[in-house]
């Protein structure tokens, strides 16, 4: 059973009070349902068939069941929640993908859902101006996993005897991929920030076996952007592809330009010259699962894609987005999600923009409180909203990962609950970035909060409390629960 948070310590002042959005969705959902029966509305009435009729006692009983059992689900909505990169859509996108969904289109062809596959083009076109990309070519994608896919994918049809380098704390979508297209992969060495290694990259390019590199733009593990407008030039150089996962940090660009203090502009400002980059609206566009993107800079690549359907693709002499990805079926739900979130929430530095900047602030301010804390040490300077540190007293990797994992299970399972992630280093990286811990086995788990949600700001000073607390408690020295957590899966 998860612990009750409504019985936290109130001598400390207590969490932050929670506003809950303004938009009251409670309100906004039947003008959703009233929508679509104006829609269907317009044709003539017909008799449902009795096998798709629903007993509302049935209905109501199993409706309670997934209630309760959906209780079972972490806080990820709640600043308490700073453990994956997890929160849920805004109400704006919920309400647009419902609109939407009641007539499920489709995406794949113009035949399945011409209204949707409109409002898709719109939101390419807005992505494609934020990245400073010349032509507005691409697509929406279930995931930055297929827009990966279908990036390097191109990356094999442009140079197909060529393979693909990126750094080796990119996302394991990459060396996956490249096993699924039978294509070389070649991890490259990251610095002590966890960016790919300039020196080493240029010692594989000299290679001339690399046809693409994959610049990561928000690493996430660590979060680190790796310096796209330094790699840009030296994979030119060599006759390089450069793809961009900016799957997580590619929408911080509504911010890059703003505010030099708080994130270097540089990495986002080379974004627009590069081959591809791949973006996921579900993780800062404020988005459900279901929504990444894909875009390239020469609409030409195209020509990888063109096929034909026997039975589809005849409604327009158009291309069909079907006719220009490697994915079929695709949400229409999620283009007209995206598209309505994004008329309230623009792509500036004021709309989506004043959304992101509260977990930089956060990160940041994490960063300055544990960069001398004698409880918590920071691992490394956060370049996004991601922060790792580690319980300062366990002077050894195995005590220090023991330590690690006790601290977030006791936190999950407190009364006064708070969620934080591990995150498992190897012990050349401790030794890189000068920790003084003692590397006595190969790799060991340290802490990892991800501050997306602009609540993570006010929460900072009570997060960073009951953390501390935990800290003290499980690095003191043998606890029987220390010895009791077991490693996560890998």
């Amino acid at each position: 059973m998860r612990p009750d948070p409504r019985r936290a310590d109130q001598r400390r002042g207590g969490w932050p009070e929670i506003v809950r959005h303004r938009m009251d969705f409670a309100n906004w959902l039947p003008r959703s349902v009233a929508a679509h029966r104006e829609w269907t509305g317009r044709w003539p009435d017909f008799a449902a068939h009795p096998a798709c009729a629903v007993d509302e006692e049935r209905l109501g009983d199993a409706f309670a069941e997934l209630a309760g059992r959906l209780r079972d689900t972490y806080p990820f909505f709640h600043p308490r929640y700073v453990g994956q990169m997890l929160k849920p859509p805004h109400p704006v996108a919920a309400l647009g993908y419902l609109t939407a969904m009641l007539a499920n289109p489709n995406n794949h062809a113009l035949d399945g859902g011409p209204a949707t596959a409109a409002l898709e083009r719109e939101v390419i076109e807005q992505l494609a101006a934020m990245f400073g990309l010349p032509i507005p070519f691409g697509h929406l994608t279930s995931s930055g996993t297929l827009g990966n896919l279908q990036a390097l994918y191109v990356a094999r049809e442009s140079h197909p005897s060529a393979g693909v380098a990126f750094s080796a704390d990119a996302h394991y979508t990459h060396a996956r991929m490249c096993h699924v297209l039978n294509i070389p992969a070649y991890p490259v060495a990251v610095d002590e920030r966890g960016r790919l290694d300039l020196a080493a990259l240029e010692q594989t390019l000299r290679t001339g076996r690399v046809g693409t590199v994959v610049v990561t733009v928000g690493t996430t593990a660590l979060g680190a952007v790796d310096p796209v407008h330094e790699i840009l030039p030296l994979a030119r150089r060599h006759g390089v592809r450069v793809h961009v996962d900016a799957a997580y940090g590619g929408f911080h660009k509504t911010i890059a330009e703003s505010d030099a203090s708080i994130l270097d502009p540089a990495p986002w400002r080379a974004i627009g010259d590069c081959d591809s980059v791949v973006v996921d609206p579900h993780k800062h566009g404020l988005q459900p699962y279901g929504c990444g993107a894909v875009l390239y800079r020469d609409a030409e690549v195209g020509r990888f894609f063109l096929h034909d359907s026997p039975y589809t693709y005849f409604t327009s002499g158009e291309l069909h987005p079907g006719e220009l990805s490697l994915e079929c079926s695709r949400s229409g739900a999620a283009a007209a999600a995206l598209w309505l979130t994004l008329r309230v929430f623009p792509l500036t530095p004021d709309g989506l923009g004043a959304v992101l900047t509260p977990g930089r602030q956060a990160a940041l301010r994490w960063a300055a409180e544990l960069r001398h804390d004698p409880v918590l040490r920071l691992y490394q300077e956060p370049d996004l909203d991601i922060v790792t540190y580690y319980p300062a007293q366990p002077r050894t990797l195995t005590a220090l990962d023991a330590a690690s994992a006790a601290l977030m299970t006791a936190g999950m399972t407190d009364t006064d609950p708070v969620y934080v992630a591990l995150l498992r280093v190897r012990a050349n990286d401790f030794a890189l970035r000068d920790t003084g811990v003692t590397p006595d086995r190969p790799d060991a788990r340290i802490l990892r909060s991800v501050l997306m949600k602009p609540e993570s700001l006010s929460a900072t000073p009570e997060l960073l409390f009951r953390l501390r607390e935990l800290a003290r408690k499980y690095s003191s020295g043998p606890d029987s629960r220390i010895g009791s957590v077991k490693a996560p899966r890998r």
